[in-house]
């Protein structure tokens, strides 16, 4: 049951429940968080029992994002009814996705940049549980197919700049594209380790309170069907990011510590700085 993560000075790394390994003492032929994907969805990543190394436990390490540089990433809007009914909106008939520069995509820690306050007065953040592609794939036909080319998920905590929002629906991607403005959790949990999702609940945490949580259950539309649809959009690759929806967002400050809590995946966090 592996995880995949990188360390803050660049090395890749093996995980279970023993602790991390670098992945080159499993795998030496894979030496990025990147070319072992498709090994991830195949579901035929080594163990770090398999490791020329010691374990190490992950209190011990710095983690950065686990991908170094990710491929698309989409975003979906109002995937949990009781968020819609939040904001006195209707749900949507079909995904609302949108997509968000790589730039904005930041590791485990952050910080979150607030952009300065003539800019934008007002950010949310939201928790988030994510997909990480590891093969090529296109046209899905079936669900059942979309386990052959999932490597794993991740937590995110995703931001909006929702005053520009406000102003106008069309400055989606601008309210949605500051850098900082995606928080990769510590890690990639393969999707053996997880398990059935159905039951996972997801939260957004602001200095220690929960603002929001649901069950993955209650999405509108289930990871495994927003990976098919979107393949129906265009070619997937591996490194490409689905993040599913949130339970719900927080109006966050300077000073705030946002935690994006997924359940059977972990944990990302990020302080607040402007």
């Amino acid at each position: 049951m592996p995880r995949l993560a990188r360390t803050i000075d660049g090395r890749t790394m093996l995980g279970g429940r023993s602790g991390f390994v670098p992945l080159s003492a499993a795998a030496p032929t894979h030496t990025t968080v990147r070319d072992a994907l498709p090994l991830a969805a195949e579901g035929n990543l080594p163990t770090p029992g398999d490791a020329s190394a010691a374990a190490v436990p992950p209190e011990h390490l710095s983690f950065a994002a686990p991908l170094d540089t990710p491929g698309k990433l989409w975003g979906i809007g109002l995937n949990y009814a009781d968020h819609a009914s939040d904001l006195d909106e209707e749900w949507p008939k079909e995904p609302a996705s949108f997509m968000k520069p790589a730039t904005a995509a930041t590791g485990p820690g952050g910080p979150i940049r607030l952009p300065p306050e003539d800019v934008s007065e007002r950010v949310t953040a939201e928790a988030e549980l994510a997909v990480v592609i590891g093969k090529t794939c296109s046209d899905i036909d079936r669900l059942d197919r979309v386990d052959d080319v999932v490597a794993g998920y991740v937590p995110v905590i995703d931001m909006t700049a929702e005053d520009i929002l406000e102003r106008n629906p069309r400055f989606l991607t601008r309210s949605k594209s500051f850098d900082s403005f995606l928080v990769f959790g510590p890690w990639l949990v393969t999707t053996d380790e997880v398990g059935p999702l159905d039951d996972l609940t997801v939260s957004t945490v602001v200095n220690d309170e929960v603002a929001a949580e649901n069950r993955v259950r209650n999405m509108m539309v289930s990871p495994r069907e927003l990976v098919r649809f979107h393949s129906k959009v265009m070619t997937l690759e591996a490194g490409d990011v689905i993040s599913t929806g949130t339970p719900g967002a927080k109006h966050i400050r300077p000073g705030d510590e946002v935690r994006a809590e997924v359940e059977g995946v972990g944990t990302a966090r990020a302080n607040v700085v402007r």
